[in-house]
């Protein structure tokens, strides 16, 4: 498995494995994003309720590697719209860029009509130049249905909780049908029954690797974009190296199941 690309019908060219930043502050933050750059992660996921922001741009600016080599998603929890324009304002000047690559309205806000004209902004910021793509986190297909319907213009991406206990195909179909690249977040969240389970662990032992590198490497052979965290050195290189690892479609129908079975009556 290689450090490609993922794009679903010209959507985001993003590199599939990311780094998470949430819960990781100040200099934590700063020598983890670090060395999550040394080791070859070169997408950086993080956000205004985060509190790093300027961590992460800090460890951009001293890693020194060219802008278009990194791809860099902040999002905004906006409570009702107006406030757009400001917040990305400040949000780039934390990282030190110009333009994220990805922009995501953190969680949808529970009035549809408020939530299309903070979505409206959204998409001003991308024709803008401000940010290069736009997108949702949190949201649900009908969400993402009433954004489309109010706008005319889809989200980008949908970065949602992802792990094997919920894994639902038709979540996964739904995005696709929509051209909506899907994006997982908290892979590794919860490690019980996720990392722990028997199936998780028998397949990681076939393959001289750790239950989270089997974890990560399922979720990107679904050419799902996976972005886990961690504070710890070794994890972080534990991590990464999960593009290295090749599942059967046997392991990853195995995986599967422990998502349909919790859907099961």
């Amino acid at each position: 498995m290689t450090q490609g690309n993922a794009v679903v019908a010209g959507r985001p060219m993003m590199p599939p494995l990311g780094f998470g930043t949430w819960q990781l502050k100040g200099d934590d933050a700063y020598r983890a994003v670090s060395l999550a750059l040394e080791a070859g992660y070169r997408h950086l996921d993080t956000a205004t309720l985060y509190g790093n922001e300027d961590a992460v741009g800090k460890a951009l600016a001293v890693g020194g590697l060219p802008r278009d080599e990194v791809f860099v998603t902040t999002k905004f929890a906006q409570r009702s719209p107006g406030r757009e324009p400001e917040a990305l304002a400040r949000s780039l000047d934390r990282l030190g860029l110009e333009r994220v690559d990805l922009w995501l309205l953190h969680y949808p806000l529970k009035d549809p009509g408020e939530n299309a004209a903070v979505w409206d902004a959204f998409l001003a910021a991308a024709d803008e130049g401000l940010a290069t793509d736009v997108g949702v986190s949190n949201h649900s297909l009908d969400q993402l249905d009433a954004l489309t319907a109010a706008t005319g213009r889809t989200p980008a991406v949908n970065q949602i909780r992802l792990n094997p206990p919920l894994y639902d195909p038709a979540v996964v179909e739904g995005h696709h049908d929509r051209q909506v690249v899907l994006e997982g977040h908290s892979p590794l969240r919860p490690r019980k029954p996720g990392l722990a389970h028997p199936a998780v662990v028998e397949i990681a032992a076939a393959h001289g690797a750790t239950p989270a590198q089997v974890v990560l490497a399922w979720q990107l052979a679904h050419r799902i974009p996976a972005i886990p965290r961690s504070g710890h050195p070794e994890r972080i290189l534990e991590n990464f190296h999960a593009t290295d690892l090749d599942l059967t479609p046997g392991d990853i129908a195995r995986i599967d199941a422990l998502g349909k079975a919790r859907t099961r009556p």
